[in-house]
């Protein structure tokens, strides 16, 4: 049994639909990369938010942002995030993105992110993270990839 203080991965899973408008796209007509970098930011603070049980989350780095497709007016873009690693007091959120036919339901991923969040306290210093249960062999393979990220991000 777990510790009233641990969360599974599935607990803070969240997943947010947006519709692109014109006024998402730059000038060639695909949504602006920074636009879609504000939505992935906004979800793994909702993730991080739902997994720490605390409003007080900021996003430390961004790893591993890639762009595969663009995105067009009116296209269903679908994010979803889930933690896939916490240390003492962050953790990493992995974003997809996906275009989805609204008709068929289809999804084409176009975006992968991994942000690395830190929980801070009242006096705004970093605390300590609720630990991670992993459930499923996925989950424990994301573990393992997420430890290697941030040993390359520390420089170890």
């Amino acid at each position: 049994m777990t510790e009233p203080f641990t969360k599974t991965v599935s607990y803070s899973k969240t997943e947010q639909v947006h519709l692109v408008s014109p006024a998402d796209l730059n000038g060639n007509g695909r949504l602006f990369g920074g636009t879609l970098l504000k939505m992935i930011d906004e979800v793994a603070a909702i993730v991080a938010k739902r997994h720490t049980g605390s409003d007080n989350v900021t996003t430390a780095a961004i790893d591993n942002l890639t762009f595969k497709a663009g995105a067009y007016v009116d296209n269903l873009l679908v994010l979803i995030g889930y933690v896939t690693y916490t240390g003492n007091t962050s953790l990493e959120v992995r974003v997809d993105t996906y275009v989805e036919n609204a008709i068929t339901g289809i999804r084409k991923p176009i975006n992968r992110a991994y942000l690395v969040m830190v929980l801070l306290d009242e006096a705004g210093r970093p605390a300590k993270v609720p630990p991670l249960v992993l459930e499923t062999e996925a989950e424990k393979g994301e573990w393992e990839m997420a430890q290697l990220r941030r040993a390359k991000r520390l420089g170890q």
